[in-house]
């Protein structure tokens, strides 16, 4: 067994993996931006290391810093959580060329699920049904053009190393065929570094259902039930659930095996999920398949028992999986709602900010997995997720009523959250029916109506005495205590720092000084960077025609014109910063 064990990543995953060390009785060793000095996985971890800047392609993403961190704190393994490298082929390879354990699967299985094309090819070949489309890259549009003719519209434009909604979009006519294919190409690129992408015909409004597997080396694998994640925002997860509410025993055990199949196709050893596609009249294809440990994966623990990330350490550490197939039982409803700092009454906007105060549900059945705490800052440089609530009950029926009653309890301050939303879902009819409740999440009337007073912020100029410090020496976080007086103007008892003193000028805001748009001036709902500008200054334009790509929070924002005119003023390029409230246009 591993005694020291490095893991790379952030936020509430990091927290999750530490605390699955913690019980196995293994050391952890957490890295962290400048970004995430403060943040709960480097408080709870045994040691901890400065990577870098708060950019994740500076930090999280850096390769050779992380190799140089490993071998400084002695760690024998890493665990990737899920994103930034967790799905990284070459990394994989990277620390086995070091001696190093990657607790996931083998560079090779990485490599053969994480191209899509690869994947759908490979699962043909196994006798997995897969959604009609290509299982070649599409070179350019004019041959996308003629393969979406033959798959007939609406098509699906798909990057091939895509993952969590990046790299996907949707034609549903002719005409939008070049905007989805060259969006695609951009997020693969973006997010993936691989601009390759691919074709499928688009299923309008299928329940996304996907199985949990876990596969050891001494070639056992077995799957842990199915998961429903059909709740989506630009095809991102918002809701999942255990059992999937469509899926019967019969069902189960048929895709329990193509998940089965799938995973011995590749040789697979860890935790996986085969993610499918079911239609209305039981029709089930294979998506795509994720080679670590999912978001979600807290419903699927909640019904079997199984601690899937712990299972995930013991796997890599040469440990036979102490039960098989016959033994899996499930047992009662399990929910999750993601609770990002997103605003859901401006269309999923991203909502960073600096929690103010924070208090988790609690009782029965319910569990909070979070990285955040009151003072924790939502950086506009990760994702928005702030917690996950999972709760359990008996059925599915009681299992939401106990969501209801946990959402209700949960408090956060100082920034928006989807907690609002979830309520609404809850208390649909929708919900109820164990639909996908996508008529809701794309009627911006229905949205608009979960709007809730702006957060009140907290005060940047209070004073906070405290006698506890974290330095840095060499890039090593140690803890210490001062004995002694604070110096005045101190924020944490240091000496103020320059940046406080003399903040950053900021662009025209609207009067409101809020996100969004009244008369003339487009305004941008929220913080973040400037990826591409659509229009120029002089330029007519019809309302709704999109302005400008804003990316915030591993999120691009189609920004759109809020009336028709003409653009009389264009303060933004691309490369610029923005906050919520800035001018982006004046149309007149």
């Amino acid at each position: 067994m591993f005694t020291r064990v490095l893991v790379a990543n952030r936020g509430e995953i990091a927290v999750r993996v530490i605390r699955a060390l913690d019980e196995l009785g293994i050391e952890s060793v957490a890295v962290y931006s400048e970004a995430d000095r403060d943040a709960q996985h480097v408080k709870r971890a045994t040691e901890a290391y400065l990577l870098g800047p708060g950019p994740a392609a500076e930090s999280y993403l850096n390769v050779d810093k992380l190799l140089e961190v490993i071998e400084r704190s002695g760690a024998e393994a890493v665990h990737p959580g899920y994103g930034f490298l967790a799905e990284n082929a070459a990394f994989a390879r990277r620390l086995e060329e070091a001696g190093v354990t990657f607790i996931g699967p083998p560079a090779s299985a990485i490599d053969a699920m994480g191209s899509k094309t690869k994947a759908r090819e490979l699962m043909q070949g196994a006798g997995v049904p897969i959604v009609p489309g290509t299982t070649e890259p599409v070179e350019s549009i004019e041959a996308a053009s003629k393969i979406a003719e033959e798959i007939g519209y609406p098509v699906a434009v798909k990057a091939a190393g895509g993952g969590g909604g990046k790299g996907f979009r949707v034609a549903l006519t002719a005409d939008k065929l070049a905007d989805a294919f060259e969006g695609a190409a951009r997020e693969g690129e973006k997010f993936f570094s691989d601009a390759t992408v691919y074709l499928e015909r688009y299923l309008p409004d299928p329940r996304h259902v996907e199985v949990q597997v876990l596969a050891d080396a001494h070639g056992t694998v077995v799957h842990l039930g199915e998961r429903d994640c059909s709740i989506q925002r630009r095809h991102q997860k918002l809701i999942e659930e255990s059992p999937a509410p469509l899926v019967d025993e019969e069902l189960r055990a048929r895709i329990g095996k193509i998940a089965v199949d799938a995973a011995l196709a590749v040789d697979y050893r860890g935790a996986g999920t085969i993610e499918g596609l079911l239609s209305e009249d039981g029709e089930y294809f294979f998506l795509e398949m994720n080679t670590r440990v999912q978001v979600e994966h807290c419903v699927t623990e909640a019904v079997t028992g199984v601690d899937i990330v712990r299972e995930q350490i013991l796997i890599a550490a040469g440990e036979p999986l102490s039960f098989g197939q016959e033994d899996i039982r499930w047992h009662g409803h399990a929910i999750e709602c993601r609770i990002n700092a997103e605003d859901a009454s401006k269309n999923f906007a991203p909502a960073p900010g600096t929690i103010a105060a924070y208090r988790e549900p609690s009782g029965p059945g319910v569990r909070v997995d979070s990285g955040v705490l009151a003072g924790s800052e939502i950086s506009p440089l990760y994702d928005p997720m702030v917690a996950k609530l999972i709760v359990w009950d008996a059925d599915r029926e009681k299992a939401t009523r106990r969501m209801a009653r946990a959402l209700k309890e949960f408090e956060i301050e100082g920034v928006k959250t989807l907690i609002p939303f979830h309520k609404a879902i809850m208390a649909s009819s929708q919900w109820a029916n164990g639909e996908t409740c996508r008529d809701l999440i794309e009627d911006r009337k229905w949205l608009k109506g979960l709007a809730t007073p702006a957060p009140e912020k907290a005060e940047d100029n209070s004073e906070v005495v405290a006698r506890d410090y974290v330095v840095e020496v060499s890039g090593k976080r140690f803890s210490v205590t001062v004995h002694g007086e604070a110096l005045a103007g101190s924020a944490n008892g240091g000496a103020p720092s320059s940046a406080a003193a003399k903040p950053k000028p900021k662009r025209e805001r609207k009067s409101s000084g809020g996100g969004g748009s009244g008369g003339d001036t487009l305004a941008s709902p929220m913080q973040g960077n400037v990826f591409k500008v659509l229009v120029e200054k002089g330029a007519d334009v019809e309302e709704g025609a999109l302005v400008c790509i804003i990316e915030a929070m591993k999120m691009e924002n189609e920004i759109t014109a809020h009336k028709a005119g003409k653009i009389a003023e264009l303060p933004i390029s691309e490369g610029d910063s923005v906050t919520a409230g800035d001018t982006l246009a004046v149309i007149k």
